[in-house]
């Protein structure tokens, strides 16, 4: 199809189908020549009456033809994004507001009215201020938490059923039923305790005093010494024991002391004989035999030729000769394992 021609580009039927030899004078053309001619003309205009007007564009639709549209929505994003960037940076210069809680201050009045009743003051979300000291004689209950900014010192005693100390605590006199102490414990000054009980290991680098020290087992390591500058005493149980022959008729024993230590007492009667005096039964039963040292206490004691019969269980004071007859005197023993 070919572009539409404008009114006044368009070559009229006449020009187009008059011929080379046409009469160039009006006067030389027959009437036949001139109604062809108007009938051309007639023609002609009919046509051109008919083509369609030039349509007319508005200056927005020539403008977005120009300009590719992916163009535009990326300098819309773009514009969009550096609002945005300015926004937060404008936002990020405010100073943050710092959360308050409402403060109420109390007139003398209201004091008057706490020192009476049993009154409320405030909310949850307010905070009561005393600017100067403020002396409570009666008893304080806190229901929440007590948080204390600066030091606290009591003159008084302080009960609680339990106290955690998260930081540094420097405590006088201080009296507790139960205390657990989960890392490092320095104890500097003098300290009294009545009952400690240690589940692990317990490491002392100085001098340790204690009025008295019960303990399953002491195991002393390395070069360590033990002095017991006073009285060694060794307590327990008092073993049993059963009379032998040599006490002769009417004779008699008893023993006092441990399984460790302790004196048998001895008093003959008539006629005694060689043989053993007494057999001492430990209360508990050593796991070897022990060793077992004896020592004759008295005049009588001495005359005989004593020894000692001894195993896991116990021991016996014999003699190799008969003892003088009604006649009292002692043994005293140790035994070790």
């Amino acid at each position: 199809m070919e572009p539409d021609k404008k009114p006044d580009e368009l070559e009229t039927p006449a020009a187009e189908s008059q011929p080379q030899d046409a009469p160039a004078d009006a006067l030389s053309r027959t009437p036949d020549d001139l109604a062809d001619e108007e009938a051309h003309e007639a023609t002609a205009s009919s046509k051109a009456d008919n083509l369609p007007e030039e349509k007319k564009i508005s200056p927005l639709r020539r403008v977005f033809r120009r300009v590719n549209v992916y163009f535009l929505l990326f300098i819309l994003l773009v514009g969009v994004v550096g609002i945005i960037t300015v926004v937060n940076y404008l936002n990020s210069q405010k100073a943050p507001v710092e959360p308050g809680v409402d403060a109420q201050s109390l007139s003398q009045n209201s004091l008057k009215q706490l020192a009476n009743t049993d009154v409320s003051v405030g909310s949850s979300s307010q905070t009561l201020t005393i600017q100067g000291n403020a002396v409570i004689s009666g008893q304080t209950l806190m229901r929440g938490d007590l948080n204390v900014a600066g030091n606290f010192q009591s003159s008084g005693s302080i009960t609680g059923p339990s106290i955690k100390i998260a930081g540094d605590a420097s405590l006088g006199k201080t009296q507790a039923n139960s205390l657990q102490v989960q890392q490092d414990l320095a104890v500097q000054g003098n300290t009294t305790m009545r009952d400690l009980s240690v589940a692990g290991a317990a490491s002392f680098s100085g001098a340790t005093k204690v009025s008295q020290l019960t303990v399953s087992r002491l195991t002393l390591s390395g070069n360590a010494v033990l002095q017991v500058p006073n009285h060694l005493s060794f307590t327990g149980p008092t073993p049993s024991r059963s009379n032998g022959s040599a006490l002769g008729s009417g004779g008699s024993a008893s023993v006092n002391g441990s399984d460790t230590s302790g004196t048998v007492n001895i008093r003959t009667g008539n006629n005694p004989s060689a043989g053993c005096f007494a057999k001492i039964t430990f209360r508990q039963a050593f796991s070897a035999r022990p060793r077992v040292i004896v020592s004759p206490v008295g005049n009588a004691a001495g005359k005989t030729q004593y020894y000692v019969d001894r195993d896991n269980s116990g021991f016996s004071i014999c003699t190799a000769n008969a003892a003088p007859g009604n006649q009292t005197f002692a043994f005293d023993y140790f035994v070790a394992g």
